[in-house]
């Protein structure tokens, strides 16, 4: 059973986008640490097990805002909102930012300075229900402005990274951004990690509610980076496929067409492998519904079953002029 809900509960949120590097070759682990060296008081992380994925020095944006509350009262709100990108395989860049909703001991707003000793928190001056809170942030429709908006955090720092100079901007597919907006409350007392819904709006916008054991905002972060990953690795393969008219289209025009998957993106499926301790149970549950794996291991067979298909007649041809 989940805790009740109460004005004092802390409340975690972000956003996180993600897109395809727009550069024609996967950058190296030395490249990708150049890419993300955004703070140069702060190291960039770097992890080659399982996979190639760097991350970023975390940024803070100072806000002084309103909270977006399902119920219409919108408490002000002052802190600070952490930022990071991270870039997997020197291929796929995310940028997320998040922070921790921890209500303020007055309610008057405080020296900036009192706000920078607390990076990646954000204080409501006023009392306020936490799923009140969840359900104005997690709602379909835009955020109205002047309230807190992870979001546009994540997309300055996206275009940003995307400017570099490192960068051709000739990405090898075309694809799209995706967006997923999240938010989390505590779990009941001796409850591991769960997911309560996941949703993508008529906008392509995908929310995802939690209840997690873990009060570390870039942990759950991480959580939904991983989330985030997969469903645009799910969504572009999707994408893509029906872009090259597999089973129904020329051969030659086909396999040139599927061939950025298998070059780019098919060994890039890794669910839960960088999940933080106490979160793998969000993973667990979304592998059961809507079953992500399942799809695209479904999809990948369907590739390579018509790449087989394609390069037997090439095939037989080589061996019979030799």
């Amino acid at each position: 059973m989940a805790p009740a809900d109460s004005g004092l509960q802390p409340v975690l949120c972000g956003e996180v986008r993600t897109s395809v590097l727009r550069t024609s070759e996967a950058l190296t682990a030395r490249t990708a640490a150049q890419l993300l060296n955004l703070r140069p008081d702060e190291p960039v992380l770097l992890s080659e097990r399982p996979n190639l994925r760097v991350v970023s020095p975390h940024l803070l944006t100072g806000v002084d805002c309103r909270l977006p509350a399902a119920g219409g009262s919108r408490p002000r709100a002052v802190g600070t909102v952490a930022g990071r990108a991270v870039l997997t395989e020197g291929r796929v860049l995310q940028t997320s930012a998040f922070a921790r909703l921890v209500p303020s001991e007055g309610s008057h707003r405080r020296a900036w300075g009192h706000y920078l000793l607390r990076p990646g928190v954000v204080e409501p001056l006023a009392r306020h229900q936490a799923r009140d809170v969840v359900d104005g942030f997690l709602a379909a429709a835009p955020l109205p402005g002047g309230v807190l908006n992870p979001g546009a955090v994540a997309e300055r720092l996206l275009d940003h990274v995307l400017r570099h100079p490192l960068l051709d901007q000739r990405a090898p597919f075309k694809s799209g951004r995706t967006r997923l907006r999240w938010a989390a409350l505590p779990a009941a007392e001796g409850a591991g990690a769960s997911i309560e819904r996941f949703t993508v709006a008529a906008d392509g916008l995908r929310t995802v509610a939690l209840r997690t054991p873990v009060a570390d905002p870039a942990a759950v972060a991480a959580l939904c980076e991983d989330l985030a990953l997969h469903d645009w690795l799910l969504t572009t393969l999707l994408a893509l496929v029906e872009r090259s008219r597999l089973g129904s289209g020329d051969g030659e025009a086909v396999l040139a067409a599927l061939r950025p998957l298998v070059d780019h993106l098919l060994h890039l499926w890794m669910p839960g492998a960088r999940v933080p301790d106490g979160l793998s149970g969000v993973w667990e549950t979304l592998e059961k519904q809507p079953g992500f794996s399942r799809q695209w291991q479904t999809l990948v067979q369907r590739i390579r079953d018509q790449v087989a298909v394609q390069t037997a007649p090439l095939s037989r041809r080589v061996l019979a002029s030799s």
